[in-house]
């Protein structure tokens, strides 16, 4: 019997070690390349966050509002509409009411912010830290961070209100 439960106990110790290297190996991956994109974007004075937030508006078209953009996001509706003030003061979004004394909020990109997607798009040094990826590697890798995250979602749904650091 005794045989039988330290062997379990040494399996989930190696999940567990395995899980955690995992987890080590994605956060330092996603710490690095956020640092590098937000070094080569300092430039347009525009942050990684900024510009993610642009990409989901574009994505959303005529859907985007607040509410649409913090649950792409993954963010609350609060932090969102500060976010989005910021960016309309900087002249890269337009933020209209749907009707008068309406609440609702539709957020469109200025010719400004389409100009700076077009050039943001065009990462010198994601290209260059990509590179070590055949197209064979990054074809078996997109599925299994799809996944990834896909379940991560599933897991966090409606939980992100919730969440307090």
């Amino acid at each position: 019997m005794f045989a039988i439960s330290s062997y379990f106990i040494l399996q989930q110790s190696a999940k567990y070690e395995s899980d955690v290297k995992l987890w080590i190996s994605v956060a330092d991956l996603h710490h690095k390349m956020f640092w590098l994109r937000q070094k080569e974007l300092s430039q347009y004075d525009i942050t990684v966050s900024q510009l993610y937030i642009l990409v989901v508006i574009e994505n959303l078209g005529a859907k985007a509002t607040i509410s649409t953009v913090a649950k792409a996001l993954g963010r609350h509706v609060d932090v969102l509409s500060r976010q989005t003030t910021v960016l309309e003061n900087n002249g890269l979004i337009k933020r209209t009411k749907e009707r008068m004394g309406s609440r609702l909020l539709t957020i469109t990109l200025t010719e400004k912010s389409l100009e700076l997607l077009k050039v943001a798009r065009h990462s010198k040094v994601m290209s260059e830290v990509l590179s070590v990826l055949t197209m064979e590697e990054r074809q078996q890798f997109e599925p299994v961070l799809d996944k990834l995250l896909s379940n991560l979602n599933k897991y966090t749904f409606n939980q992100i209100h919730k969440w307090v650091p």
